[in-house]
């Protein structure tokens, strides 16, 4: 299984962040696996921003909800991040991952595959 991001690299303040998740060698919609979104902002740790399941449920961080939202398309394998109002903040390395659990956090155990990750950064 491979996973690749993409999207832009420089968003603006107050405008939203959008990435793809390119997934090949194994299907979104997979019983029993979750497919999220992590972030690792310059100095600090992994933070988990959500997920979205096999069956299509989703679910967000508290931290972010309000802003947060993940999406598929199953006809091209992909799943999507967008992040709304973002902030210098929101500066960091944005990674895609697998988990054969459902998990709620950024512990790397948990997940067995990874994509390469992009960094974003947030500035005007």
């Amino acid at each position: 299984v491979q996973l690749q991001e993409s999207g832009p690299g420089l968003v603006k303040p107050s405008q939203t962040l959008s990435l793809t998740c390119t997934v090949s060698g194994g299907s979104i919609t997979t019983n029993n696996y979750y497919w999220s979104w992590i972030r690792q902002p310059p100095g600090k740790g992994l933070e988990w921003i959500g997920y979205i399941a096999y069956s299509g449920s989703t679910y967000y961080s508290p931290s972010l909800k309000s802003r947060t939202s993940i999406s598929r398309d199953t006809s091209n394998n992909q799943f999507s991040l967008q992040l709304k109002s973002v902030t210098p903040e929101d500066t960091a390395v944005y990674y895609c991952a697998r988990s054969p659990l459902l998990s709620t956090t950024a512990t790397s155990e948990e997940y067995d595959y990874w994509g390469q990750g992009t960094q974003v950064t947030v500035s005007s």
